[in-house]
């Protein structure tokens, strides 16, 4: 028997999958706004799954592969399905084929990721870093065009060259071996909680107000954020082979 309390990390990765899978009807209907919205709850919900299994150590081969299989459709086939309902469609057969590639991108990042967690040897500051893009920061940089559009209708963002540019970008990057930032693995230094709490509760305040403004800096930011992330990365693993260099030349003495 299991009980209840270790069965709310499962039920929270049901939502995500249940909120991804909306989106694609959302979309399916031309209502574009609330499909971006359900891809947001669905984000938020996977950040909660992780949070609470590890709180409750409720850890289990199960909610991992379901983990998995939530996240292909909510951030991998809805934001696929939802740029192409709403733009590459008009390109015809070719417009699916980006779409494709970003579907297929995602399933392989995804079993590259579940595939490394079975073979967890790397230095505990590695667990700070993705392999590659995670497949919702994916779904955030392929929807930007989209977000872009809600508060400028009269823009050029519905362009297909513009969407099948992000879309192929974005898929290339997921299965990269380019090293970007993990909240999940990251830990925030004592002095900077307070100011972080603040941060969030400013976030928060922004988005209330001006929810599509707010998500387009924090995408912006993010994207921003690569190159930092490829050079912390470097300089862990400099920071590393010194000290192997350093430990053999001792042994050596």
């Amino acid at each position: 028997h299991q009980s209840f309390t270790r069965m709310i990390p499962n039920f929270l990765t049901l939502l995500n999958l249940c909120a991804g899978t909306t989106a694609i009807r959302f979309a399916l209907s031309d209502r574009f706004e609330e499909a971006v919205a359900a891809i947001l709850l669905a984000g938020v919900l996977d950040l909660l799954d992780g949070g609470m299994a590890r709180l409750l150590r409720a850890g289990s081969k199960l909610g991992a592969e379901l983990d998995s299989l939530a996240d292909l459709v909510s951030f991998g086939v809805a934001p696929g399905v939802m740029v192409y309902a709403w733009t590459m469609h008009t390109a015809g057969g070719i417009g699916w084929v980006p779409t494709l590639l970003f579907c297929v991108c995602a399933t392989l990042r995804l079993a590259r990721f579940n595939i490394a967690q079975d073979n967890m040897t790397e230095p505990q500051w590695a667990y700070s870093f993705f392999t590659g893009l995670p497949t919702p920061g994916a779904a955030g940089i392929l929807m930007l065009p989209m977000v872009l559009a809600f508060q400028y209708p009269d823009g050029a963002f519905n362009n297909v060259l513009l969407n099948g540019a992000f879309m192929v970008g974005a898929a290339l990057m997921m299965v990269s071996r380019v090293p970007t930032f993990s909240l999940k693995g990251g830990r925030v230094p004592h002095k900077y909680v307070l100011p972080m709490l603040l941060l969030f509760c400013l976030v928060v305040g922004f988005a209330v107000e001006a929810p599509w403004a707010t998500l387009t800096v924090v995408m912006v930011l993010y994207m921003a954020s690569i190159p930092f992330s490829l050079f912390a990365h470097r300089r862990q693993q400099r920071r590393l082979s010194a000290e192997l260099a350093s430990t053999q030349t001792d042994g050596g003495a």
